[in-house]
């Protein structure tokens, strides 16, 4: 009955774990529970039968519904430390006089909180929230495309959106995703952002992802662009060794934040 009890508390711990991470690994849990990998995976094993993960190299990935679709406040209470890592990392990306494009998120936002010192840039974005960090400094000239509000990402969307994105060619894209997988491609929940994201991707001389390491190996509902498009992806030091070699594999430059 004791072990028993001690099964349904370590199930039961790692699936906070996967809730508050995202993943979990293996070996980590062998030695957090001080029992054998072996035990890990027929946990593991057991949890994917009720759907609660799915098994990865090295460890598990939670199942979020592909769907889903949480607002831009509640996004910036998850991953928080990390996704400003990222964002300081992608500020060394930006150059005197680029013309970047920037896309919706909070991932994203944190670069748009670094380009503060950064001087002669024009930005082009969709995002309603960026738009207002960056407005008022004299050294960056802001392109609003126009479209349809989005309210839950604060953003603009929809045909007028993507016409007028065409009129520009822009040296990088940032982009923030909600999912990445090296066979899927880059994806999100909207299928109108996706257009929107795809039309972005057309018309940037280099694509710069910024997503924390959650991101890596899932999939969205809306599907953007195959990994191929990528030049480079900012992450944080979650992202497995195995994830990395896969994405660099195909050509992407890998930046750990």
């Amino acid at each position: 009955m004791q072990k028993k009890k001690k099964t349904v508390d370590r199930r039961f711990t790692i699936v906070q774990e996967l809730d508050q991470n995202g993943k979990v690994d293996i070996s980590e849990l062998a030695k957090k529970f001080d029992v054998s990998e072996v035990t890990i995976r027929n946990d593991l094993a057991q949890l994917e039968n009720k759907n609660v993960l799915i098994r990865a190299r090295g460890g598990a990935l939670k199942i979020d519904p592909v769907g889903v679709d949480h607002n831009i406040h509640e996004k910036n209470k998850i991953n928080i430390k990390k996704k400003q890592l990222i964002g300081l990392k992608a500020a060394e990306f930006v150059n005197e006089g680029d013309t970047i494009m920037i896309d919706s998120g909070t991932t994203v936002m944190q670069l748009v909180r670094n380009l503060t010192n950064k001087v002669d840039l024009t930005v082009i974005t969709n995002a309603l929230n960026v738009v207002n960090q960056i407005h008022n400094n004299s050294n960056i000239q802001v392109i609003i495309p126009g479209g349809f509000l989005r309210n839950k990402s604060f953003s603009l969307i929809g045909t007028p959106a993507e016409r007028n994105i065409r009129n520009y060619f822009c040296d990088k894209l940032f982009l923030g995703i909600d999912g990445l997988d090296v066979d899927y491609g880059l994806s999100t929940p909207n299928v109108e952002e996706a257009h929107l994201n795809g039309t972005m991707i057309e018309m940037s001389k280099q694509i710069i992802v910024l997503a924390d390491s959650s991101k890596i190996g899932k999939r969205s509902l809306a599907f953007i662009c195959p990994v191929s498009k990528i030049n480079v992806l900012i992450t944080d030091s979650g992202i497995s060794n195995e994830q990395k070699i896969a994405l660099e594999s195909t050509g992407i430059m890998v930046v750990i934040a």
